[in-house]
């Protein structure tokens, strides 16, 4: 782990203007550049090259042309295997480094982001090393005389687009099990976290991956990811982000070759807390942190507690004293607990949540402000909001930010219908020392993951998923190398 001397040396390091990653070399934008503010302290870090719908359709033939060599996709299962680990021990031994790059850019506190950027990207490149070797094809179970066998058989080429919040450990979801089947990608990274993600590229090549296998594309989502989702040489595409954009992209493969859209479009999560919680005080504190880390810029945050009517102001109350009682400030002083907001723009979109739950009847029983103004950066207080209602906007609209939406239900059955009230189904948890009601409880959840008795925290084994408008498909698990395949049947007569 690094200590504080080293994260301020490696904070003051020029980083050189960028550029895209295409066919294995480093090529200037035909777009422009878009300039890199830090949310730390509003100072601009770098500028970013913008990607062309030009730049983007030759990314795209570059992905084309390594998939149809065979450069990789025809390697042995062993050879990509050797190529993926020395990814992840690469990414291991740069932790540091990308780590900070990445707080510099996107303003994640730096003790979740050493553990969740780097640390989760060099375990999924590891994990998808190691099984892309066990998955098989079939031999089906059919008449005597003939034998059927259904292959698996790589897509093609892969467009992924991620968001800034986890830029790292996202991409490495998309990533991993892409390339382990043996595509070829063409990543679009989010304009306010690029950097970690275009070093990843470069670490990639230095490790063996072939020119072409892996483009990175900087740039606007209005054109350079527009081009890509509307590119008639991807043949899936992996996104994950907001619900508009999710939507753009299914009309975009919809005008173009009708490509598969993989679409992870966050939550609107409920923690329910009931009266019988084997320890409320770990569940206050679990949750402050399950919507407050990372300033609530997490997919899967519990943004909307429900507590059991008998216990609602105690809770409360222990859990508005963990909110306060949370450092924010400079994510890249190891005693802060809660980083930056992202963006102006996203900051302001907060704030404008918190009116609009005062106008619709909330309170605000802390929080609710922009805080440390003189640091130059975007900063908000946690923020918790009592007497919020299912009309309301706090309750059913993903804020993407440090604010808590608190309602009281008096049954079980209550909690459940309120749990469902809205048209997410992310993530979810369970609060309760009756295992019937916890069991009752998962199976009557409409979300991809409940967790019971804490919250946050899955590991690779486990897919991370969607229904409803939180979208489809899965990342992480044996379950996201299904999207980066297609099944061929060879039907042989004996």
């Amino acid at each position: 782990m690094a200590d504080q001397t080293q994260i301020d040396r490696l904070r003051l390091r020029d980083i050189a203007p960028q550029s895209l990653f295409i066919d294995g070399a480093w090529q200037p934008g035909a777009g422009g550049e878009l300039d890199v503010v830090s949310p730390i302290d509003g100072a601009t870090l770098t500028t970013l090259a913008v990607a062309s719908a030009t730049d983007v359709e030759n990314a795209v033939a570059s992905a084309r042309r390594a998939f149809d060599d065979g450069c990789w996709s025809r390697q042995s299962p062993a050879a990509r295997k050797k190529v993926l680990y020395a990814i992840a021990d690469k990414i291991e031994a740069e932790a540091l480094e990308l780590a900070v790059l990445g707080v510099r850019d996107n303003g994640t506190e730096f003790n979740m982001a050493f553990k969740a950027e780097p640390g989760s990207a060099a375990g999924t490149f590891r994990y998808y090393a190691e099984a892309l070797d066990k998955v098989a094809g079939e031999v089906a179970p059919t008449a005597s005389d003939v034998l059927a066998l259904v292959h698996r058989m790589p897509v093609g080429v892969v467009g992924a687009i991620v968001p800034w919040n986890f830029p790292l450990m996202i991409a490495a979801w998309k990533l991993a099990p892409a390339l382990a089947m043996g595509n070829s990608v063409v990543l679009k990274p989010a304009e306010s976290a690029s950097l970690s993600l275009l070093r990843l590229a470069e670490i990639c090549s230095e490790c063996g991956l072939p020119d072409g296998v892996l483009n990175v594309v900087t740039g606007t989502g209005a054109e350079t990811g527009a081009t890509l989702a509307k590119s008639m040489g991807v043949d899936v595409l992996a996104f994950t982000g907001a619900g508009t954009t999710g939507r753009r992209l299914l009309e975009a493969s919809a005008a173009s070759n009708l490509k598969r859209c993989y679409l992870e479009l966050g939550g609107k999560s409920p923690n329910i807390v009931f009266a019988d919680a084997p320890d409320l005080a770990k569940a206050a504190k679990v949750s402050a942190m399950g919507i407050f880390r990372n300033s609530g810029q997490v997919c899967v945050a519990g943004s909307r507690l429900l507590v059991e009517a008998s216990i609602h102001d105690e809770f409360v109350e222990a859990l508005k004293a963990e909110a306060e009682a949370l450092r924010v400030g400079d994510p890249l002083d190891l005693t802060t607990q809660v980083g930056a907001v992202n963006s102006e723009e996203q900051l302001r979109r907060n704030l404008s949540f918190v009116d609009m739950a005062r106008a619709e009847g909330g309170r605000v029983l802390t929080g609710g402000n922009r805080i440390l103004q003189d640091l130059g950066g975007s900063y908000m207080a946690p923020t918790i909001v009592t007497g919020v209602t299912p009309d309301t906007a706090l309750f059913q609209r993903e804020v993407f930010g440090p604010v808590l939406a608190v309602t009281k239900f008096e049954t079980e059955e209550q909690a459940l219908t309120l749990a469902n009230a809205t048209s997410f189904g992310l993530a979810s948890a369970v609060w309760t020392a009756d295992l019937s009601r916890a069991h009752r409880m998962v199976a009557g959840i409409r979300a991809g993951l409940v967790h019971v008795n804490t919250y946050g925290g899955s590991d690779n084994t486990v897919p991370l998923g969607g229904v409803g408008q939180s979208g489809n498909g899965h990342d992480k698990s044996l379950h996201a190398l299904d999207k980066y395949v297609d099944l061929k049947t060879a039907w042989i007569q004996l």
